[in-house]
């Protein structure tokens, strides 16, 4: 099945690329460290695929957004996964604020490095720069909220930076660019577009719902029997294929209509609702493996 099945409505022309593009390479030359936020859920999935062509070098770290809907244990994995490859890496909850204060900390230790290295070659002392780069619906904006604080309100131009430039103060010696950078997702990879659908990263309306449901309970039978049973109060065992299982959600959650036929549509929306918002408990979709696996398949292709 090619992803334009799966995810029929979604385009990111080359001109859109070519523009996001421009736009993350002007303010990268603002910045001294870039921090690229991934969901927590889906990190290999929810990154983008020529981040590290685009940002040359420059020093990153990994932020694993809604790492409270993501399995624990795997998010561990992931952490040290990043680690093993010299890439430093934060589990975070924007929402909750967990991980932003040891977020903050890493990013200005890789900052200062390179803050001090201008300094010794003659350059005047100045704040460490930072900015966020991420794929849409991933949390940028509500990680730079919750960053900012109380300090959103005091920004101002800076001085000698392009006008319109907003800068946050989030340490004695680092500072926010307020504008996050959109980067375009890996379409083309299919395993990733569905992962993206299934967490609401792309709009239910740009996708074939019911195939982006049946695909969803699939993983889940292979991977969380158990939460979903749990959460349907399912005790036998369950149905073999996706599609008897949402049959059998719709009627333990009373999606019926004329006739005791189960509405469908009704139980599909209940079964993304319930993943998107943590009712199915704390799911992990992509593992460190998963990628190792992609990355050898592609050199050998």
């Amino acid at each position: 099945m090619a992803a334009e099945q799966v995810l029929p409505n979604v385009q990111w022309f080359p001109g859109h690329m070519t523009k996001a593009r421009k736009i993350i390479t002007e303010n990268l030359k603002l910045v001294d460290v870039v921090i690229e936020l991934l969901d927590a859920r889906i990190p290999y999935s929810s990154a983008n695929p020529m981040l590290q062509e685009i940002i040359a070098g420059k020093p990153k770290v990994v932020a694993l957004n809604k790492s409270d809907l993501a399995d624990p244990a795997i998010t561990k994995k992931w952490v040290a996964y990043f680690r093993s490859k010299g890439i430093q890496a934060v589990a975070v909850d924007a929402t909750q604020g967990k991980g932003t204060k040891q977020l903050v900390k890493i990013t200005e230790e890789l900052a200062r490095s390179k803050t001090e290295k201008l300094v010794s070659k003659g350059a005047k002392a100045r704040s460490a720069r930072v900015m966020i780069l991420g794929i849409p619906n991933v949390g940028k904006s509500s990680l730079i909220n919750r960053l900012a604080g109380s300090n959103k309100a005091k920004t101002a131009d800076k001085p000698g930076v392009t006008r319109a430039k907003q800068w946050i103060r989030l340490a004695d010696s680092l500072e926010l660019l307020d504008t996050p950078g959109i980067l375009w997702p890996k379409f083309e990879d299919m395993n990733a577009g569905l992962k993206l659908a299934f967490t609401g990263a792309i709009n239910d309306e740009a996708v074939d719902r019911e195939l982006i449901t049946g695909v969803f309970l699939d993983t889940m039978i292979k991977l969380y029997p158990e939460r979903i049973k749990e959460r349907y109060k399912i005790t036998d065992e369950l149905p073999e294929t996706s599609g008897e299982l949402l049959e059998l959600i719709g009627k333990k959650r009373g999606c019926l209509v004329k006739g005791g036929v189960v509405d469908l549509e009704k139980a599909q929306r209940i079964v993304l609702t319930d993943f998107r918002s943590g009712k199915l408990g704390t799911v992990s979709l992509d593992t460190p493996p998963d990628i190792e696996e992609t990355e050898n398949s592609q050199e050998k292709n």
